[in-house]
Protein backbone atom coordinates (compact mmCIF):
# COMPACT_ATOMS: atom_id res chain seq x y z
CA UNK A 1 0.00 0.00 0.00
CA UNK A 2 1.29 3.44 -0.95
CA UNK A 3 1.47 6.15 1.72
CA UNK A 4 1.22 9.93 1.49
CA UNK A 5 4.58 11.42 0.42
CA UNK A 6 4.15 14.27 2.92
CA UNK A 7 2.93 12.74 6.21
CA UNK A 8 3.73 9.08 5.42
CA UNK A 9 0.66 8.01 7.40
CA UNK A 10 -2.46 7.96 5.20
CA UNK A 11 -3.30 6.53 1.79
CA UNK A 12 -2.83 9.29 -0.82
CA UNK A 13 -5.90 10.47 -2.72
CA UNK A 14 -4.39 13.37 -4.68
CA UNK A 15 -1.43 14.15 -6.92
CA UNK A 16 0.53 17.42 -7.09
CA UNK A 17 -0.05 19.01 -10.51
CA UNK A 18 3.53 20.27 -10.61
CA UNK A 19 5.75 17.43 -9.38
CA UNK A 20 3.14 14.65 -9.22
CA UNK A 21 3.93 13.41 -5.71
CA UNK A 22 0.97 11.82 -3.97
CA UNK A 23 -0.61 13.35 -0.84
CA UNK A 24 -3.65 12.63 1.32
CA UNK A 25 -5.20 15.87 2.48
CA UNK A 26 -5.46 19.64 2.23
CA UNK A 27 -3.05 19.93 5.17
CA UNK A 28 -0.43 17.86 3.38
CA UNK A 29 -1.04 19.80 0.17
CA UNK A 30 -0.38 23.08 2.01
CA UNK A 31 2.83 21.71 3.55
CA UNK A 32 4.00 20.38 0.19
CA UNK A 33 3.22 23.49 -1.86
CA UNK A 34 5.70 25.53 0.20
CA UNK A 35 8.52 23.18 -0.79
CA UNK A 36 7.29 22.56 -4.33
CA UNK A 37 6.37 26.12 -5.27
CA UNK A 38 3.04 25.08 -6.73
CA UNK A 39 0.42 27.80 -7.10
CA UNK A 40 -2.52 27.63 -4.73
CA UNK A 41 -4.86 25.67 -6.99
CA UNK A 42 -7.34 25.11 -4.18
CA UNK A 43 -8.22 28.75 -3.53
CA UNK A 44 -11.99 28.48 -3.34
CA UNK A 45 -12.77 32.00 -4.55
CA UNK A 46 -11.25 31.19 -7.96
CA UNK A 47 -13.28 28.03 -8.54
CA UNK A 48 -16.25 28.63 -10.84
CA UNK A 49 -17.48 25.09 -11.51
CA UNK A 50 -17.38 23.82 -7.94
CA UNK A 51 -19.84 21.04 -7.12
CA UNK A 52 -21.05 21.03 -3.51
CA UNK A 53 -20.36 17.87 -1.51
CA UNK A 54 -24.08 17.21 -1.09
CA UNK A 55 -24.47 16.89 -4.88
CA UNK A 56 -21.31 14.82 -5.26
CA UNK A 57 -22.71 12.34 -2.75
CA UNK A 58 -25.55 11.65 -5.18
CA UNK A 59 -22.99 9.91 -7.41
CA UNK A 60 -22.34 7.31 -4.74
CA UNK A 61 -26.06 6.60 -4.40
CA UNK A 62 -26.71 5.96 -8.09
CA UNK A 63 -27.58 2.43 -9.19
CA UNK A 64 -27.01 3.47 -12.81
CA UNK A 65 -23.42 4.52 -12.08
CA UNK A 66 -22.84 1.39 -10.03
CA UNK A 67 -23.99 -0.74 -12.98
CA UNK A 68 -21.71 1.16 -15.38
CA UNK A 69 -18.75 0.75 -13.02
CA UNK A 70 -19.18 -3.04 -13.11
CA UNK A 71 -17.79 -2.89 -16.65
CA UNK A 72 -14.03 -3.73 -16.57
CA UNK A 73 -13.39 -1.70 -19.74
CA UNK A 74 -14.78 1.46 -18.09
CA UNK A 75 -12.73 0.84 -14.96
CA UNK A 76 -9.61 0.50 -17.10
CA UNK A 77 -10.43 3.76 -18.92
CA UNK A 78 -10.85 5.55 -15.58
CA UNK A 79 -7.52 4.16 -14.32
CA UNK A 80 -5.74 5.26 -17.49
CA UNK A 81 -7.10 8.82 -17.18
CA UNK A 82 -6.23 8.96 -13.48
CA UNK A 83 -2.70 7.66 -14.05
CA UNK A 84 -1.92 9.74 -17.15
CA UNK A 85 0.74 12.41 -17.03
CA UNK A 86 -1.22 14.52 -19.54
CA UNK A 87 -4.76 14.37 -18.17
CA UNK A 88 -6.12 16.60 -20.94
CA UNK A 89 -4.92 14.21 -23.66
CA UNK A 90 -6.14 11.17 -21.73
CA UNK A 91 -9.59 12.74 -21.35
CA UNK A 92 -9.76 13.53 -25.07
CA UNK A 93 -8.94 9.92 -25.88
CA UNK A 94 -11.40 8.56 -23.31
CA UNK A 95 -14.18 10.77 -24.66
CA UNK A 96 -13.89 8.88 -27.97
CA UNK A 97 -15.17 5.77 -26.17
CA UNK A 98 -19.00 5.57 -26.08
CA UNK A 99 -18.91 3.83 -22.70
CA UNK A 100 -16.87 6.67 -21.16
CA UNK A 101 -19.22 9.25 -22.69
CA UNK A 102 -22.20 7.39 -21.22
CA UNK A 103 -20.49 7.39 -17.80
CA UNK A 104 -19.67 11.11 -18.04
CA UNK A 105 -23.19 11.98 -19.15
CA UNK A 106 -24.68 9.99 -16.27
CA UNK A 107 -22.41 11.78 -13.76
CA UNK A 108 -23.40 15.20 -15.14
CA UNK A 109 -27.07 14.28 -15.18
CA UNK A 110 -26.98 13.22 -11.53
CA UNK A 111 -25.13 16.35 -10.43
CA UNK A 112 -27.32 18.69 -12.49
CA UNK A 113 -30.59 16.96 -11.50
CA UNK A 114 -29.37 16.99 -7.91
CA UNK A 115 -28.87 20.73 -8.13
CA UNK A 116 -32.49 21.13 -9.26
CA UNK A 117 -33.75 18.82 -6.52
CA UNK A 118 -31.76 20.67 -3.86
CA UNK A 119 -32.94 24.12 -4.95
CA UNK A 120 -36.56 23.08 -5.67
CA UNK A 121 -37.55 20.50 -3.06
CA UNK A 122 -40.97 18.92 -3.70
Amino acid sequence: MQLCNVCCEQTPKYRCPTCEIRYCSLGCYKKHKEACGVEDLLHEDDIIDKVPLQRLQLLGQSNELRDLLCNPHLRQLLRSVDGAQRKDEAMKAAMQEPLFVEFSDQCLKLVEDGATALTNPQ
